[in-house]
């Protein structure tokens, strides 16, 4: 079993930036994929990126070049560094661990099994 716990949202201006992170508990975390979501009010969650058990990442287009996903597996965190960012970034922000080591193209909800409460972002123009 993993749990997982997000930090790091606020409120910040339009160009602004922010880190997010995600603490993991359970010795399966380096094992897994994960990724992070977004929900923003009235909208569908959807994926935003992922990482691999190797390392591997992949992003939505819509934040490609803008967010940056990495973990650190000694310290069981995986984090996103939120850059440029823009007022439709505005969400709540989950991170979340497939029950598997692959990422693919596997970006919807329900394949992840391991989901954080969530940390919320907000951006103003």
């Amino acid at each position: 079993q993993v749990q997982l716990a997000e930090s790091g949202g606020g409120s910040v201006q339009a160009g602004g930036s922010l880190r997010l992170s995600c603490a993991a508990s359970g010795s399966t975390y380096t094992n897994l994929c994960m990724g992070w979501f977004r929900q923003a009010p009235g909208k569908e969650r959807e994926w935003v990126a992922g990482i691999d058990s190797d390392g591997t990442t992949s992003y939505a287009e819509s934040v490609k070049g803008r967010f940056t996903i990495s973990r650190d597996n000694a310290e069981n965190t995986l984090y996103l560094q939120l850059n440029s960012l823009k007022p439709d970034d505005t969400a709540m922000y989950y991170c979340a661990g497939r029950g598997s080591g692959y990422c693919g193209a596997f970006r919807a909800s329900q394949f992840f099994k391991y989901w954080g409460p969530g940390t919320q972002v907000t951006v103003s123009s």
